[in-house]
């Protein structure tokens, strides 16, 4: 089954000792096979109705509302996006389109910006 925009992914729902990686999908999702965190694999099964705010989730190098992006290294992908909600200590990767994303697949999520928006071009006025 593919993952679709607002599934809610909950190391926490199967694995309760882990360090409780959280993650919400933004986009894309249809070639999506698991996420590896903690030696354990994260598939379609460990989809939560919520987010659940829970103690002792324990952050890695994933801050909350980072945003991992498949097309960003893979443009001919499905697409999926996720971002980061909490925990992720143990995170290793996500299998997606028989490839893997890993924390090379970051990107900066800026509030009120359009994704895959380009800069706009400047018209500069005056002498030089």
């Amino acid at each position: 089954m593919p993952l679709k925009k607002g599934d809610i992914i909950d190391e926490r729902k199967h694995h309760p000792d882990s360090c409780g990686f959280l993650v919400k999908v933004m986009g894309g999702g249809e070639g999506f096979e698991k996420i590896i965190c903690c030696d354990h694999e994260l598939t379609e099964e460990d989809i939560v109705p919520a987010f659940e705010r829970s103690k002792g989730r324990k952050r890695g190098h994933l801050p909350p509302a980072v945003i991992l992006d498949e097309k960003k290294l893979h443009p001919d992908s499905c697409g999926l996006r996720v971002m980061i909600m909490d925990g992720g200590a143990g995170f290793k990767e996500i299998i997606c389109c028989g490839r893997s994303l890993t924390l090379n697949s970051m990107r900066e999520f800026q509030y009120g910006q359009v994704q895959d928006s380009t800069p706009p071009e400047v018209e500069r006025h005056g002498h030089a």
